[in-house]
């Protein structure tokens, strides 16, 4: 399953200058780690971000924003948007915040 390229198009803009990152292939698709940490990534029915469980509820009232369920269960900590969602510019500034805010709670890797 290959990653949706309009997706990874938005998500590279967007995380143009945002420091440390690196691309991963994972999940048949392709993760953006910052410092080490999942943050978010593309596959082939859109978008995933690594929110958090703490910020989830913020994340799932946006518009076009569900809980993701990628493995055929709730993943309460992640959420995901398809294609057609992602060209909201506000939804995707606010979940990449949410994204960056639970990377930045968690313990440096080393």
């Amino acid at each position: 399953m290959a990653a949706d390229p309009g997706v990874l198009e938005l998500m590279r803009g967007d995380l143009a200058e945002v420091s440390g990152i690196v691309e991963k292939r994972m999940f048949g698709g392709l993760c953006f780690m910052k410092d080490g940490h999942m943050l978010c990534g593309a596959h082939r029915d859109g978008a995933m971000y690594r929110v958090g469980k703490p910020r989830a509820a913020e994340a799932l009232a946006l518009p076009g924003v569900r809980e993701m369920g990628f493995t055929g269960r709730p993943m309460p900590a992640f959420v995901e948007v398809a294609p057609e969602d992602m060209d909201d510019e506000g939804t995707r500034a606010a979940l990449l915040a949410l994204a960056l805010a639970n990377v930045a709670s968690l313990p440096p890797r080393g």
